[in-house]
């Protein structure tokens, strides 16, 4: 994989088992809760070598190739969590180290996590389903699943918020990554990067290159001041930004 890149960005997500996506040898036979349970970087709680053997097969790819690799870790909490994975990685040789933000507590502490770690990647699928309280997988719930929502806007507005004053950059993945009347939201929030599937590229970058910074930052706002996700996506078309209509 790092060889198809030759001085170019990598980000490498750490493994990522658990809830919608179990593993037989790294994830309890049974939880009650799996979506609330030992997923994502607990694992390590669990299995620490799992992540250092991880962690070095990623150095020694490195060392090997050219790329410039990134690390993150998926479903972090706590300061703590991010704290220990940083070093982690850096123990084993990998510089840049990043956190994906998927639970509203790593949202809320976005400042104290920059100060632990180089980048972020906004889960917005995992962060919709945490902050509403609704199983992703439940189409009954599919509206509270939302990126829209002004609760989950305002999340990752904390997020662009707290990195735009530590230089860092913000990332966005899940199916918001890829939604072009979002996209112009979500770099007025803060967001450096998206990341969608080949099949959006052409219709987000479109979008972005029909508008400003500014006009996506008063698009931005429009959204965080609406009471609902119907109302957010309204405030951007029709409040004269331009953002999702041009």
């Amino acid at each position: 994989m790092l060889a198809a890149f030759p001085g170019r960005r990598v980000v490498v997500r750490t493994l990522d088992a658990g809830s919608d996506k179990p593993l037989p040898f790294a994830n309890a036979e049974q939880e009650e809760n799996p979506a609330l349970g030992v997923r994502g970087l607990r694992i390590a709680r669990r299995n620490p070598a799992l992540l250092d053997d991880q962690l070095h097969a990623l150095a020694a790819a490195a060392d090997a190739e050219s790329a410039e690799i990134e690390v993150m870790a998926p479903m972090v909490a706590t300061v703590d969590e991010a704290a220990a994975f940083a070093e982690r990685c850096r123990a084993a040789g990998l510089e840049r180290v990043g956190i994906m933000i998927e639970t509203p507590a790593a949202a809320l502490l976005a400042a104290e996590l920059f100060q632990v770690v180089d980048f972020v990647s906004l889960g917005t699928n995992d962060l919709a389903q945490y902050t509403l309280a609704a199983d992703r997988q439940l189409a009954d719930l599919a509206d509270l699943n939302d990126p829209w929502q002004p609760a989950v806007l305002r999340l990752i507005g904390a997020v662009g918020e707290a990195g735009r004053a530590a230089g860092k950059p913000v990332g966005v993945c899940g199916e918001a990554g890829g939604d072009p009347a979002l996209a112009p939201v979500l770099v007025g929030l803060g967001v450096t990067s998206l990341s969608m599937t080949s099949r959006s590229l052409g219709r987000v970058a479109a979008a972005l290159d029909a508008v400003t910074e500014e006009e996506c930052r008063r698009a931005a706002k429009a959204a965080l001041g609406a009471p609902t996700a119907a109302a957010a996506r309204a405030a951007v078309q029709g409040d004269g930004t331009g953002a999702a209509s041009r």
